[in-house]
């Protein structure tokens, strides 16, 4: 699929996830203790018939696991959210870090837009200083707290389902810092997130984040 990608994209040259240029970014992790969370995004879960939509939460979910599965990476005195965001998104949007490690599990296929946290300056990040990543169906990984992200882009017509996994509470209320002190209390947006939003996306401008992404808002062909 990455080939067929490219020759439709270009300007975007996307790499698989296996390619050493990912570590930087994250890991790949084993899928197999990860099964019951397929099963229940693949049974439980449906794609909307447009846009996203994103639960970072669901305590259907989390019972459905049960807690008899210890899942790696995550230390066992942590209290997690087992969420996941399905949908039809093609663009990049924004960027987005937690100062905390997030594990995607994937689904179905889909790709990346993934940058570095070193790369913002003066709360300005560009676009040429992303990586592209394809990931493929049934995959875990772990995103580190270093890493810019945001919603995964389809790669089917169907869209994308994408469990997502991180410390409980994050991005669930609005969050402002009232007394900024440095460039990045401007980024604060949400409960253990900072963000960069692209100017095209005016949801995201009128609801205050900070408009910092510079160059075009890329989008996926598939």
């Amino acid at each position: 699929m990455i080939p067929t990608l490219n020759q439709r994209n270009p300007e975007i040259h996307i790499k698989s996830i296996f390619d050493p240029s990912f570590l930087q970014y994250g890991i790949v992790m084993n899928p197999i203790p990860y099964e019951p969370y397929f099963e229940y995004l693949d049974k439980h879960t449906t794609i909307p018939t447009t846009k996203n939509q994103y639960i970072a939460h669901d305590n259907e979910l989390e019972a459905f696991l049960g807690g008899a599965i210890h899942l790696p990476k995550l230390p066992l005195n942590q209290t997690y959210q087992y969420g996941y965001v399905n949908g039809h998104n093609t663009k990049l949007n924004a960027l987005e870090y937690h100062k905390s490690s997030e594990i995607n599990v994937v689904l179905t296929p889909l790709v990346l837009f993934l940058g570095h946290t070193s790369k913002i300056n003066h709360n300005t990040f560009h676009t040429t200083d992303l990586d592209v990543f394809f990931v493929p169906a049934k995959t875990v990984i772990e995103i580190f707290d270093t890493t810019l992200h945001f919603s995964p882009c389809k790669v089917e017509e169907g869209g994308f389902k994408c469990g997502v996994i991180l410390p409980y509470g994050t991005n669930m209320q609005f969050e402002t810092i009232e007394h900024k002190q440095t460039e990045e209390d401007y980024r604060y947006f949400k409960t253990n997130k900072w963000l960069l939003t692209h100017p095209e996306n005016t949801p995201l401008v009128d609801l205050g984040a900070h408009i910092g992404i510079i160059g075009p808002n890329l989008e996926i062909k598939y």
